[in-house]
């Protein structure tokens, strides 16, 4: 399994292809499928992506939920009903569907953001902004309880 890390920009064409990035391509290398696995976020407007391996493993976890449970009908309904295959072209590039691109508000270009072992698609100025958040709410729980670690 490869680990996907920094943020890279990239234009959507008009016909919605982007290239996934090279550093992300590496670490999809190893997989059984020859792309990416999209699906929306059920969280946030952006683009949750796996590798083949990641979503398999996400079917085998379902097996800990009772099978007819509300939350396993839950989770399936909301990701593996969602989810697109995007084969990788000669070019290293996938083809965004409409609705996925509709619903991260994606127009010509998209960030591609490394979170370890996922990564996730966003507007790039969306991501700015929920990444400044993020940054505040990590220093206010720095500041409110814990001080500062950071030495004297």
């Amino acid at each position: 399994m490869g680990i996907f890390l920094s943020t890279v920009i990239n234009r959507i064409d008009r016909k919605g292809r982007v290239s996934v990035p090279a550093s992300f391509r590496e670490a999809l290398a190893q997989q059984s499928f020859h792309g990416i696995v999209v699906f929306r976020s059920y969280v946030l407007e952006t683009l949750e992506g796996f590798g083949m391996d990641r979503i398999e493993r996400l079917s085998k976890d379902l097996d800990r939920f009772d099978y007819f449970s509300q939350e396993q009908n839950d989770l399936v309904t909301s990701i593996f009903a969602d989810v697109q295959r995007l084969a990788f072209d000669s070019e290293g590039r996938v083809v965004l569907p409409k609705s996925f691109c509709d619903h991260a508000h994606l127009g010509d270009q998209v960030a591609f953001v490394g979170q370890g072992a996922t990564f996730q698609l966003w507007n790039p100025q969306k991501f700015q902004a929920h990444q400044e958040e993020a940054r505040k709410r990590l220093s206010h729980q720095k500041k409110g309880g814990h001080g500062n670690d950071r030495g004297a």
